[in-house]
């Protein structure tokens, strides 16, 4: 038997890996925000957070590092669309917080789990999302699909400062962008981006299909401190979208980032 921790556990292809291995048996620990849907999933144990909230992350790690020392698989696929700009409490544009500053704190604050895969995108070494150095939380011209665009770069700077930090750990991190797939898309869209999700979710593929990639990685871990796929297919980390230099700019911006949420 073994751990699992899912964000965005109660929705679209988070949910499908926690029934996956719940029905093995194993130890599913899923993390959202409501209630009810995580009903759904009696045997799973759940955490309810907000994890677009920096002081959130904090709470659910430490309970995770507390409850459940040996964690095999950390699976991070929590994301929320917004067409328009939504600012936190803590004063910090939703999209980035989420989707990117949630994966960081969890990658970086788990007790060392045995994988961790990142759900994400944008395509690695297609010329699309750029991080906004100067406006990471886009204050000026937001467009949603940019802030989830930023996120997915992001995050594969992020998959890559992290393998580099820690290359000699026990820990392998694998970036999946799971391609087409007809889930949830929770968020708030406009009628265009709305009308592009409907087509998404009519010819996408299942979810039980577009999970399979994900379950493999988790039940076979690579020997690579950082791999990469799309969505089953292995992708080079040799190009643009996993510059070193980027990655350890990425990774001292957000460190200052959170310090200065500390204050």
């Amino acid at each position: 038997m073994t751990t699992i921790v899912i964000t965005g556990g109660t929705d679209g292809m988070g949910r499908a890996l926690a029934r996956t291995y719940l029905d093995r048996g194993d130890t599913v620990v899923i993390v959202g925000r409501d209630p009810a849907k995580a009903a759904a999933l009696p045997q799973a144990h759940f955490i309810p957070a907000d994890l677009s909230l920096v002081a959130e992350n904090r709470r659910v790690t430490e309970e995770i590092n507390d409850r459940y020392p040996a964690v095999h698989a950390l699976v991070l696929c929590a994301r929320y669309f917004r067409s328009t700009r939504f600012v936190t409490t803590e004063g910090l544009e939703s999209t980035f917080a989420l989707e990117y500053l949630s994966r960081f704190l969890l990658s970086h604050g788990l007790d060392r789990p045995r994988v961790i895969v990142n759900v994400s995108g944008p395509v690695p070494g297609v010329p699309i999302g750029r991080i906004h150095w100067d406006d990471l939380m886009l204050e000026h011209g937001y467009d949603g699909v940019a802030a989830q665009m930023q996120a997915g770069r992001a995050n594969n700077l992020l998959d890559l400062a992290f393998a580099n930090q820690h290359a000699d750990g026990p820990t392998r991190y694998v970036l999946i962008n799971p391609g087409p797939v007809s889930t949830s898309f929770a968020g708030q869209y406009d009628p265009a981006t709305a009308a592009h999700v409907s087509a998404l979710k009519r010819h996408g593929v299942p979810v039980e299909e577009g999970i399979n990639p994900i379950i493999a990685r988790i039940d076979t871990p690579l020997t690579e401190p950082l791999s990469a796929f799309l969505p089953a297919d292995r992708i080079s980390l040799d190009n643009p979208s996993f510059a070193p230099g980027d990655a350890a700019r990425l990774d001292d911006l957000t460190r200052r980032l959170l310090h200065s949420q500390e204050r």
